[in-house]
């Protein structure tokens, strides 16, 4: 499936965006979808995903009460209402599509599509 993130761009702090991601021409339907981050120099980590098997939300500690992950089956898109932004939440954001197992939510490797990433950057 191929995926497209959008939405991201210049805030500053305590500011909001809400990013999106699409698959046109497919489905996220019989995929977990997740948003992770890659600040300069860093690892990707994970943010927040829904998963497929028990329709569950989880989201990483850090963003926790922030941050809003949503599922729009019938416009085919995945979105991440980002409230209260830190400068420390500047990162390139990415969606990503696979089949993980809980214990495997976070972990980058679980996900096999990506979408090319959208420039969150929070400064004053």
């Amino acid at each position: 499936v191929q995926l497209q993130a959008s939405g991201g761009g210049l805030v500053q702090p305590g500011g909001s965006l809400k990013l999106s991601c699409a698959a046109p021409g497919g489905s996220f339907g019989s995929y977990t979808v997740a948003w992770f981050r890659q600040a300069p120099g860093k690892e990707r980590e994970f943010v927040a995903a829904k998963l497929l098997q028990n329709h569950r939300t989880y989201y990483d500690d850090s963003v926790k009460g922030r941050f809003t992950f949503s599922r729009d089956n019938a416009k085919n898109t995945v979105n991440l209402q980002m409230n209260s932004l830190k400068p420390e939440d500047t990162a390139v954001y990415y969606c990503g599509a696979g089949r993980p197992i809980l214990s495997s939510i976070s972990m980058p490797s679980s996900y096999g599509y990506w979408g090319q990433g959208t420039l969150v950057t929070v400064s004053s």
